[in-house]
């Protein structure tokens, strides 16, 4: 009969406990965690933006043309709440809001760098290859045995007097 102990996965690479086990109540997967508070495409494509520089609302807004401002608003409100994105309003006429990264949102740099860079490698090769199919495919099929149809001007048969 098989144990318990015998049916666990083991431990993780570090050689410690596994701290995603929560079957026993170990508390939160980090993982999962981290998901939570950057697995949305927008989240972290803001994250990836950011990483630049302060920007303003609308210059976020402007950097996906896929991106409209209902889900930018929401998105940032999110980030600022999870303390990833800090909002500072400038004392301008008319004033205007900045958006920066905190240090909790600058320690997110290595990820969406790595994932950019595997989205490099192995998914933008993809999309050329399919975009290179979905052009053949949609080119007209040749029917063998048919002639182009030649469209020959009207004969003029009112002439203006």
């Amino acid at each position: 009969m098989e144990t318990e102990r015998a049916r666990r996965p083991a431990a993780g690479p570090a050689g410690g406990a596994d701290t995603c086990d929560t079957n026993e109540g170990r508390g939160l997967c980090p993982v999962l965690a981290a998901v939570g508070v950057i697995g949305t495409e927008w989240r972290l494509a803001i994250v990836h933006r950011l990483l630049e520089g302060p920007q303003r609302f609308s210059e976020i807004l402007k950097s996906n043309a896929r991106l409209n401002a209902k889900t930018l608003s929401a998105t940032l409100k999110f980030l600022e709440g999870q303390g990833v994105v800090q909002r500072t309003v400038v004392s301008t006429r008319p004033f205007s809001v900045v958006y920066s990264l905190t240090e909790m949102g600058l320690g997110l740099a290595p990820a969406a760098r790595e994932l950019r860079a595997w989205g490099e490698r192995w998914l933008l090769p993809r999309q050329g290859h399919a975009a290179r199919a979905s052009a053949v495919a949609r080119r007209p099929p040749a029917i063998e045995g048919e002639l182009p149809r030649i469209v020959l001007a009207e004969p003029e048969t009112h002439r203006a007097r």
